[in-house]
């Protein structure tokens, strides 16, 4: 049976943004916050704590999390990559710092050597000294297993593989996981394979979906996923954001289809549909391009057919 209710993880403004060549103005990327928040996203990941060598699209963290005026019932989060991006994170004045912060480690031995270069084992234990500081400080630890459906370097991952970073999340003290399509190959059965892994280490409403969209699988995907009860789930603005490891990789699956998809299959979400469209168009201006959610696109088009 679905869940009645779901509850969606807006990461359009970091993950989202992160890999767009031009420079979007801090002020710009606190104005879509903020209309996020006032369409009704509650879950909201911001920014990273990433060098802007690595990242320059994220130099300015600081400044967007001190220009963030939360809603109540808002929850912020923050990628950190190591212990100097959480010190970084929490450098701010308490009203400032974020309410979780997220690490990450992939599925694919491949995916791990080649861009870090170190085991999925090293990978992950690196994160065990941000996760006991991160609780220290009273925030959430959540953890996204990358690549686990899908690896551009090794192909198929083994879901072995995708149980075993779970495990060594648990182990490190990550709270929640998340399960991400990274280039977005992931098909109904063997996503649902792949959170039936995390779920042998993770209470259910401790585990999420992440899905791009590359292949058009991402709906059909958060669909069954709502059919084992997960219902958290990643969702990107204007169906932001994309994959540098993965040529060609679109975004991440589109807030506006994921919310028109749920309603009409009245599951609740605490989203307005037309503010979020407004949301997506807002950015998708700022990039000086159309958005890439079909839902919005549609929207848009109906709003503009009808006389004032």
């Amino acid at each position: 049976m679905n869940p009645t209710h779901v509850t969606l993880v807006e990461v359009g403004p970091r993950d989202g943004l992160q890999n767009e060549a031009q420079p979007v103005a801090a002020a710009d990327k606190i104005e879509l916050i903020h209309r996020l928040q006032a369409a009704g996203c509650r879950e909201i990941e911001a920014t990273s704590f990433v060098s802007p060598k690595w990242v320059p699209q994220m130099a300015d963290n600081a400044a967007v999390m001190a220009g963030i005026r939360r809603r109540p019932g808002v929850r912020i989060s923050v990628l950190v990559p190591n212990m100097k991006g959480l010190e970084a994170a929490l450098a701010a004045p308490r009203e400032q710092w974020p309410d979780e912060v997220v690490v990450f480690g992939a599925a694919s031995e491949a995916f791990s050597q080649k861009n870090i270069n170190c085991s999925i084992e090293e990978s992950v234990e690196r994160f065990r000294p941000v996760a006991a500081a991160a609780h220290a400080a009273g925030l959430k630890v959540r953890g996204a297993i990358s690549c686990a459906l899908g690896c551009p370097y090794q192909g198929e991952v083994p879901l072995d593989d995708v149980e075993r970073v779970a495990r060594l999340m648990r182990a490190i003290g990550v709270d929640h996981v998340g399960v991400a399509d990274t280039i977005g190959v992931g098909t109904p059965r063997r996503v649902q394979a792949a959170l039936e892994r995390a779920l042998k280490h993770y209470p259910l409403a401790e585990v999420s979906g992440h899905f791009h969209d590359t292949y058009g699988q991402a709906l059909a995907n958060i669909h069954a996923s709502l059919a084992l009860g997960v219902h958290v789930f990643d969702t990107s603005i204007a169906g932001l954001g994309g994959c540098p490891y993965a040529k060609g990789a679109t975004g991440n699956v589109a807030t506006e289809d994921v919310v028109f998809m749920l309603q009409g299959m009245g599951i609740d979400t605490g989203h307005e549909l037309g503010a979020l469209v407004d949301a997506g168009a807002f950015i998708s201006q700022v990039l000086g391009r159309p958005p890439a959610s079909r839902a919005g696109k549609a929207l848009l088009t109906r709003r503009a057919q009808v006389p004032a």
